[in-house]
C-alpha cells in the first residue's frame, strides 16, 4: 500500500454490511498456506474481507503469505488487498533451516534474541515477530481501525499498537506439546520438546488478557478455556471453510481405484498418519489396490518413515507437494475416499476441502473434527482418534460400496455449502471487528499508551531470560 493511498483515508462508499469500510492490519508471522492451516487462513479470509469492501494490508514474516491479489479487481473488491513484508532472519527457510546467520545480517537487538533462543532450542518466531509488528504498527498509529493477530500472541502485541486488537486462536498450542511429549522416547527427547515448546507460557500470559478472541470451533473455544485460561466471554466462534468455487465435483476427473488421499503437513503425533499407514496395511488384505496419497513432505526418517517400511508400503504410499490449488483440487477429486486421520483438529480444512469436492470422507472424533466432518453416516464414517483397526474397517467399507461413497459425498458437500465458507467466515469476523472498534470507543482515536504499556518489551525481554533458564533447568 503506497503512502499516498493511505494518506487518501478511507474508501468513499460503503461495506457489504452497510457500515464504513475498515482498515486491517492482518498479522501473520508464518503465512505461506503450504506451511499449514494458518497461511490458508490468511489468504482465504483475506481475499473474501477484500471483497466485502474493507481494506486489507497484510503483515507477514517468512515464510511470506501467499495472497489472491490477482484474482480481484477494483470491482468485486474496491478496499484493496496488499502485502507488507516485515522480515526476520528466516532461521527455518527449507534450503537451510536451523541456519546461523553471517554477522552482517544482524540488524538490532530482536534479531540477536531470535538467534539466541534458537541456539538454545527454543522457537523464537512468535515473540520476536511480534517485538517487530510492535514497532511497525506504532510507527504507523492512526493508519488502522483494527489490528487481527493470527496467533501470534506474543508480548509485542499487549498494548500501545494503536488500534483495538482481535486475535484469533486455531486450537492452543498447549494441545500439540501434550501429544508430542507423549509420544517422546525418554527423557532426552522430552526435554527437547519442553524446551521448544516454552513459547506457550508466553501464549498463556498474553491469551488471558486479550479483549477479543476468535476461534474456529466449538471444541477450540473449550480448550482455550481450559488450556489458556481465558474467559469464555471473551472468546467467538467464526467458523471457517472451504473455497467451495475451488474445491467443487467435476465428472470429467476420473476416479483412480483404490485410491485414498490425505493431508499432512508434518511428520508429527498430532496428524495420526502412523495410524493410517497401519489401517492402509489391513485394507490391502481384502482392497489389494489401494494405496494412499499424501498432501505433504515425505521425511526421510521418523515414525512415518519407519511405519512405511515396517508394513511394506513402499509401492503403497506417495507424497506430493508443491502442487498447485488445481491440481490439488483434481487430487481430491480423483481418489474414491478422503481421509482425516489426526489425533486431535482445532477445525479441520483438509475435511471441509475434501467434502466440498463431494469425496467422501473417513475422519477420526479428534477434536473439533466431528464439528466440520457431521454424523457417522450421514456425512461421513467417523472412527475413534488412535483406533487404527476402526479406520481400516472404515476405509474398506468405502472402498467396497460406491453407492455409500456416492451418498456421503453428495451430503458432505451440501453440509460444506451451508455452513462452512470463506464468504461467511468474513462476515462474521467484520462484525467482531466493529465490536471490538465500539468497545475501545470510537472510530479511527489512536490509543493512548500508558506507562506500563511502554514498560512491555522491556518485562518480555526479561521473562524470556527467565523462561530459558528454567527451560536448561529441566534439560
Amino acid at each position: 500500500m503506497t503512502a499516498e493511498a493511505m494518506e487518501a483515508g478511507p474508501e468513499e462508499g460503503s461495506a457489504a454490511d452497510g457500515d464504513r469500510p475498515l482498515r486491517i492490519a492482518l498479522l501473520t508471522y508464518k503465512g505461506n498456506p503450504f506451511c499449514g492451516g494458518q497461511g490458508v487462513y490468511v489468504r482465504h479470509l483475506s481475499r473474501e474481507l477484500a471483497r466485502l469492501g474493507h481494506r486489507i494490508e497484510v503483515i507477514g514474516a517468512q515464510p511470506y503469505p501467499v495472497l489472491d491479489v490477482d484474482v480481484l479487481d477494483v470491482a468485486e473488491a474496491p478496499g484493496g488487498l496488499s502485502l507488507t513484508e516485515l522480515p526476520s532472519l528466516d532461521l527455518y527457510r527449507p534450503s537451510d533451516p536451523f541456519r546461523t546467520p553471517k554477522p552482517g545480517e544482524f540488524r538490532d537487538w530482536i534479531d540477536a534474541l531470535e538467534v539466541g533462543t534458537m541456539w538454545t532450542g527454543g522457537f523464537p518466531e512468535p515473540l520476536t515477530f511480534s517485538l517487530r509488528a510492535r514497532r511497525h504498527l506504532r510507527a504507523r498509529r492512526g493508519e488502522f481501525d483494527v489490528v487481527h493477530d493470527n496467533q501470534t500472541l506474543g508480548y509485542g502485541l499487549l498494548g500501545g499498537i494503536g488500534a483495538p486488537l482481535v486475535t484469533t486462536i486455531h486450537h492452543p498450542i498447549t494441545v500439540d506439546r501434550q501429544l508430542e511429549l507423549d509420544a517422546a522416547n525418554g527423557w532426552r527427547e522430552r526435554a527437547s520438546k519442553r524446551r521448544w515448546y516454552a513459547f506457550t507460557r508466553m501464549q498463556k500470559r498474553v491469551a488471558r488478557r486479550l479483549p477479543s478472541v476468535l476461534t474456529v470451533s466449538g471444541t477450540s473455544r473449550q480448550e482455550i478455556v481450559d488450556h489458556l485460561g481465558v474467559r469464555d466471554e471473551r472468546i467467538h466462534v467464526v467458523h471457517i471453510g472451504a473455497d467451495t468455487d475451488l474445491f467443487s465435483p467435476d465428472p470429467s476427473v476420473p476416479q483412480t481405484p483404490g485410491r485414498i488421499v490425505t493431508t499432512s503437513s508434518a511428520d508429527v503425533p498430532l496428524k495420526g498418519l502412523v495410524f493410517l499407514l497401519e489401517a492402509l496395511a489391513k485394507v490391502r488384505t481384502e482392497h489389494p489396490a489401494a494405496h494412499l496419497v499424501v498432501v505433504g513432505k515425505r521425511a526421510e526418517d521418523g515414525p512415518v518413515a519407519q511405519a512405511i517400511e515396517r508394513y511394506g508400503l513402499e509401492g503403497a504410499v506417495e507424497f506430493v507437494k508443491g502442487i498447485s490449488d488445481e491440481e490439488l483440487v483434481d487430487l481430491v477429486r480423483s481418489a474414491e475416499v478422503a481421509c482425516v486421520p489426526s489425533l486431535y483438529e482445532g477445525f479441520s480444512l483438509p475435511a471441509a476441502e475434501a467434502m466440498a469436492t463431494q469425496t467422501p470422507l473417513v475422519a477420526t472424533t479428534g477434536g473439533a473434527i466431528p464439528e466440520v466432518a457431521g454424523r457417522d453416516g450421514e456425512t461421513c464414517l467417523a472412527v475413534p482418534p488412535g483406533d487404527s483397526g476402526a479406520l481400516a474397517g472404515a476405509l474398506s467399507r468405502l472402498l467396497g460400496d460406491p453407492s455409500l461413497r456416492a451418498r456421503l459425498g453428495t451430503a458432505g458437500r451440501a453440509r460444506v455449502l451451508e455452513r462452512f465458507t470463506w464468504a461467511r467466515a468474513a462476515e462474521g469476523t467484520v462484525a467482531r471487528y466493529r465490536e471490538a472498534i465500539a468497545d475501545a470507543g470510537g472510530a479511527r482515536r489512536p490509543a493512548a499508551v500508558s506507562a506500563v504499556e511502554a514498560e512491555a518489551v522491556e518485562q518480555a525481554a526479561a521473562e524470556v531470560v527467565v523462561t530459558d533458564r528454567e527451560s536448561r533447568a529441566t534439560c
